[in-house]
């Protein structure tokens, strides 16, 4: 009984509520009246009418002249309808603003680790340093940020006589309008190219020549860099994979040792990696493997 006078009063509230809130409702919704809508179907001009003139006004237009009224190549060279974007070093005598400087600091950083693969000793350190690890069987130690952290400043001293000419000979001078983009390019590419040239074998430059239809006299200013950069590149794996052969030998070694140690004490379900890795890691160690790896592998580009 109590529970049916309860749901008796709960729908009488609902039902008094409801019936103050729809009345609110429509008293405060917007009324159709069609004699007071306003249909406006007249055209207006935003370079009259506004107020005050927009940049598209007669007044404060930004183009010199309308547009469609050159007459030859040099007439809409210089129209200014804000449809071309000019970038005037000052005839080669003056310097880059800031947002310009900004704009290539940014491509040249986005491009970085492309170039530094491609056209530098980076990519034969990091080879050599991956078959080190796993020559050792040690995983992931030293982890990849320590492996790629030691290619890079490797790859800085090796490629420092390299830049500092680059720096010296091109940026210098492009800096105080001595010399225009184009020749600013060739000139930076020269001792990049010199670099590459000595580290790259004659076989590969041959193949890539052949790959691109071109003749070769065996000079290093006939070969194009789209044929000198895959040529170091494949050059620098070679020389790195041979590398990597002559680290694995002596721990072959010690990994055949190990197995037949175990197989003639009848331990065959132990793996031999699980014994020998600290007795490489003990060589390794004894032998000032990383001094003698660093060492030896920065004086194959001297």
């Amino acid at each position: 009984m109590a529970g049916a006078v309860a749901k008796a009063a709960f729908f009488a509230l609902s039902v008094f509520f409801l019936l103050m809130i729809i009345p609110a409702g429509r008293a405060s919704a917007a009324v159709y009246n069609p004699e007071t809508m306003v249909i406006d179907n007249q055209t207006t001009d935003p370079t009259v009418d506004s107020d005050p003139p927009s940049t598209g006004s007669m007044e404060n237009q930004t183009n010199i002249e309308d547009p469609g009224t050159a007459t030859d190549p040099d007439d809409l060279a210089k129209l200014n309808i804000a449809n071309t974007v000019t970038v005037t070093y000052e005839n080669g005598n003056g310097t880059l603003n800031g947002a310009l400087r900004i704009l290539i600091t940014l491509t040249l950083i986005s491009l970085a680790p492309l170039l530094i693969m491609m056209m530098t000793s980076f990519t034969r350190i990091l080879i050599v340093m991956h078959f080190t690890r796993q020559a050792l069987a040690t995983q992931t130690a030293p982890p990849n940020m320590v492996i790629v952290g030691l290619s890079l400043f490797l790859t800085l001293f090796i490629m420092q006589p390299t830049l500092t000419a680059v720096y010296n000979e091109a940026v210098v001078p492009f800096e105080n309008g001595e010399m225009d983009q184009e020749v600013f390019f060739e000139t930076a590419m020269r001792p990049i190219r010199q670099f590459m040239y000595g580290q790259t074998q004659t076989k590969d430059v041959r193949m890539f020549m052949e790959i691109s239809g071109t003749q070769w006299n065996g000079e290093l200013a006939d070969i194009p860099n789209q044929v000198l950069v895959p040529s170091f590149l494949i050059s620098e794996l070679r020389t790195g994979f041979i590398i990597g052969f002559i680290i694995y030998v002596p721990f072959i070694v010690i990994d055949m040792v190990v197995a037949s140690v175990l197989m003639s004490m009848g331990m065959m379900m132990l793996p031999p990696t699980t014994i020998s890795m600290p007795f490489k890691i003990l060589l390794f160690v004894l032998a000032d493997g990383w001094n003698l790896i660093i060492g030896s592998l920065v004086k194959t580009f001297y």
